[in-house]
């Protein structure tokens, strides 16, 4: 059992979600229209899908919504929140199964969200959405299957897709991009695939913002960071690759840009227990010039001969992703999320020297499986209040931060 930590950071509230604590990486914020905040948390895995925690008061949380899959081979791991609009992803066991896809509900109500429309995803080689971006109100951008996405590896099965929901009773699918050479019929040829880590190319974190919505920022697996030019969104354009994959062990989660400083931070996330892929780091890239972001720094991890054994997973995951809304959004302080060393603050006004200002590592919740926390996914509001998630049983934990 380990115990908790804490540098300038203090738990202020606990919600263990009626049990239910396997939060997955979807967490948002909802200003409801008779002012109370809401946080909307996805689950990792059956039989929970999505929970509403009442947060007006950060430090008294109260559940006012659990709904449950329709059955276990299915999980709902991505949510994102836009005014009273909730899009929610959801991805199965195998290809083939449903339900696949994204389903958007109304919730006007937070007690009761009504489903609005459900857009189908599924296919022989399709496993449905597993991440979804939701933050204008028009366009959803996500990694998903389609029944007519036919990869060559089975690895590569979900490739970014742009889904408009300006009329949300009928969203379409409005464009795609796929690795090259990773669909059959490709005149591209496949790309090596990882010798030791080998995890595939497809997306994962699809982050578009509305400063510059010509341009997505995709975190690809083994294929790296992926900056594209989607001004024309049925014909997405390949500005640049950026890719450290090998020699280090793959699985590019985030890419997430500082605008004002032409940098972009990019987490790869760790996916085996006891330390087996470390290092799985957060780096800083110069993206002056679009078409060649070079690597200038990475962010300190801490200790492996610290964390590595400690339990479970260890290293870097999620990241506070500057979205609009009721947000915390900074180009300098990066908040991230590092599994069983909790959650990590950042100073990165010199770039080439990220440093390290807070963490709270929490306790070790009961039941966990792995003997240690999880902290999967993070948001933190515009008063800097902090709220993340553990991966499997821990739940919501709501925390102060000195800044």
């Amino acid at each position: 059992m380990s115990g908790e930590l804490a540098n300038n950071m203090r738990l202020i509230a606990h919600e263990p979600l009626n049990g239910h604590g396997n939060g997955g990486e979807g967490i948002s914020m909802q200003v409801a229209g008779d002012g109370r905040r809401i946080i909307w948390i996805a689950h990792e895995s059956a039989p929970i899908n999505f929970t509403g925690v009442d947060v007006s008061d950060p430090r008294a949380p109260k559940i006012i919504c659990q709904t449950e899959l329709p059955h276990n081979r299915v999980r709902s791991n991505s949510l994102e929140v836009c005014g009273d609009i909730m899009a929610v992803a959801y991805q199965v066991l195998e290809p083939g199964e449903q339900p696949a896809g994204i389903e958007l509900f109304d919730i006007s109500n937070p007690e009761a969200p009504k489903s609005v429309s459900f857009l189908d995803r599924s296919g022989p080689h399709s496993r449905g959405v597993h991440q979804l971006w939701f933050v204008d109100g028009e366009f959803i951008h996500c990694a998903s299957g389609a029944a007519d996405f036919h990869p060559i590896n089975q690895l590569d099965d979900q490739p970014y897709m742009m889904i408009d929901v300006r009329d949300p009773a009928k969203p379409r699918e409005a464009g795609r991009w796929w690795f090259p050479g990773t669909v059959e019929g490709d005149r591209a040829a496949p790309p090596p695939r990882h010798p030791t880590f080998d995890s595939g190319f497809r997306a994962h974190n699809t982050n578009v913002y509305p400063i510059r919505p010509d341009r997505a920022y995709l975190g690809f697996l083994d294929g790296g960071v992926i900056i594209l030019d989607i001004a024309d969104k049925a014909n997405p354009k390949l500005i640049s690759n950026w890719n450290p994959h090998p020699p280090y062990p793959g699985f590019c989660h985030t890419a997430m840009p500082l605008f004002s400083r032409d940098l972009i931070v990019v987490t790869d996330e760790c996916v085996m227990d006891g330390g087996e892929d470390w290092p799985k780091l957060t780096w800083m890239l110069d993206a002056r010039i679009e078409e060649n972001p070079i690597n200038i720094a990475t962010f300190p991890l801490p200790p492996v001969e610290e964390f590595g054994g400690r339990g479970g997973r260890y290293g870097s995951h999620n990241l506070h992703e500057n979205r609009p809304g009721p947000a915390f959004r900074s180009d300098t302080i990066i908040f991230g999320t590092y599994f069983n060393a909790g959650i990590r603050v950042f100073d990165t006004s010199n770039p080439y020297r990220p440093d390290e200002i807070a963490h709270f590592v929490p306790a070790t919740p009961n039941g966990a499986p792995s003997g240690a926390i999880q902290i999967n996914d993070i948001y933190v509001d515009e008063n800097a209040i902090v709220y993340a998630i553990d991966r499997w049983v821990g739940g919501l934990y709501i925390l102060e931060v000195d800044l």
